[in-house]
C-alpha cells in the first residue's frame, strides 16, 4: 500500500481533525503515515483541550486530542515545522508527546511513493 503524507498549513481545527482522522483511517488500513503541520498549524500540537470539546463531545465526536491519541496508538508519524514552533514562539515542551520536529525539506525527500494531500 502506497503511504500518505498529509501536510497541514492553516490552524484550521475542523479542518486538522479531518486531516487526523484521514490518518487514521489509512494507518488503520496498514498504510504508512506522516502528517506535517506547517507554519501556523503548529500550534493545534500543543497540549491543551480541543477549543470545540463540549460541542464535539456533545455530539459524541472526538476532540483533537482524542485524535491524537488514536494517531499515536495506530503508528501515524506526527511532525512539527520549526520555522512554526519559531515564528509562534512555541516551546516543544508543551507539544504531545511524540510530535517530531521537522521541515518541508526533510517531507519532501523522504515521500518516496507517499501520496502528498495538503488539508
Amino acid at each position: 500500500m502506497r503511504g500518505l503524507t498529509i501536510l497541514v498549513p492553516t490552524d484550521d481545527r475542523v479542518r486538522f481533525r479531518a486531516a487526523l482522522s484521514l490518518a487514521c483511517a489509512q494507518a488503520a488500513l496498514g498504510g504508512r503515515v506522516r502528517l506535517f503541520c506547517q507554519e501556523e498549524a503548529a500550534s493545534l500540537l500543543i497540549d491543551r483541550p480541543d477549543l470545540d470539546q463540549t460541542t464535539l463531545i456533545d455530539r459524541g465526536l472526538p476532540t483533537i486530542p482524542d485524535l491524537i491519541a488514536a494517531a499515536h496508538d495506530v503508528g501515524v508519524v506526527l511532525m512539527v515545522c520549526q520555522t512554526g514552533l519559531s515564528a509562534a514562539a512555541l516551546i516543544p515542551e508543551r507539544l504531545y508527546d511524540g510530535v517530531e520536529p521537522g521541515g518541508l525539506v526533510g517531507v519532501l525527500a523522504t515521500l518516496d511513493d507517499d501520496r502528498l494531500v495538503v488539508a
